[in-house]
């Protein structure tokens, strides 16, 4: 029996603009939003809306405008009927996969990615990210187990897997990744994410998620940290290890194949993600819903399932 994930995107996946016409022709979405104002309180519409892109790059606002504009597509999407059989997100976009799961209202999500957003911009003093292309997994966590200052960051796909750490530590590995006949593209990013070099971030962003109640889930949820199913009373040490943990997003997809998904709705921005689950496994249905074009191909491709 064909199964349907839906998948959220993270960091990278924002754009201006993103948001606007399902705002203005879906009313569950504009709701999203007038939501998501209130629980930050700033105007986070107009920054998704109209940007400036140097604000809406600042990660303190990327992230929370993220998730309100992929919990404005789903928001569209639960209107038009569609439903997953599971969730996943990538980094950031596991907070919307976890508003998905029915695991806290929008708004106690919204306040606490604002939060994390806020303390992973005041730790990211220094280093960066890179994409590895071209190489094995294997061959990228040779080159960054050769050093103590650079790691595996993000397992976007087969041939692409984001490393994070020290400039020192990302030129290394850049040259060994060209000796070994791949190539790297440095990152614009505020600092080095998802390494331990966020482990005061993390520390401090533990009482926030603690404070939070977190419900079993409706729609089983996919964890990008563990790449394994997981349950409402872990989401607060998973939220946490996120911060210095490495995405396991090829994992992760590998697995929901493996358990029978071959549907995959990226619900947000992007598009990004769509293109790295099809070089994951380029047997699977890949949509995704960031305007109301979308939806009735996205209809079709889910009822088809």
């Amino acid at each position: 029996m064909s199964r349907v994930a839906f998948c959220f995107p993270g960091q990278g996946s924002q754009r201006v603009g993103m948001g606007r016409e399902l705002a203005e022709q879906v009313p569950a979405a504009a709701d999203v939003f007038e939501g998501a104002n209130e629980a930050v309180g700033f105007d986070l519409r107009r920054v998704c809306f109209e940007g400036p892109i140097e604000e809406l790059s600042r990660t303190e606002i990327t992230q929370p405008a993220l998730v309100a504009a992929s919990l404005a597509s789903l928001a569209a999407v639960d209107a038009a009927g569609m439903r997953a059989d599971v969730v996943v997100g990538h980094s950031v976009g596991e907070y919307a996969a976890l508003a998905a799961a029915g695991a806290a209202p929008a708004a106690d999500l919204l306040r606490l990615v604002q939060e994390r957003g806020r303390l992973s911009a005041a730790a990211a003093a220094g280093g960066g990210m890179a994409a590895v292309l071209k190489l094995t997994d294997e061959q990228v966590e040779q080159l960054c187990a050769a050093r103590d200052d650079v790691w595996p960051a993000n397992y976007n796909c087969p041939g692409q897997v984001v490393i994070s750490g020290s400039d020192e530590g990302l030129a290394a590995v850049a040259e060994g990744a060209a000796a070994a006949g791949g190539r790297t593209i440095p990152l614009k990013v505020a600092g080095a994410f998802h390494s331990p070099l966020m482990a005061d971030a993390a520390e401090r962003f533990e009482p926030a998620v603690r404070a939070v109640g977190f419900a079993a889930f409706s729609t089983p949820f996919m964890s990008t940290v563990t790449s394994a199913m997981e349950t409402a009373d872990r989401v607060p040490r998973l939220l946490v290890d996120q911060l210095t943990a490495p995405v396991r997003f090829t994992q992760a997809v590998q697995r929901l194949v493996a358990d029978g998904v071959d549907t995959f709705v990226e619900v947000g921005p992007g598009g990004v993600l769509a293109g790295l689950v099809r070089r994951i496994d380029d047997s699977v249905r890949t949509v995704s819903i960031a305007a109301p074009a979308d939806l009735a191909a996205a209809q079709e491709v889910v009822a088809d399932a």
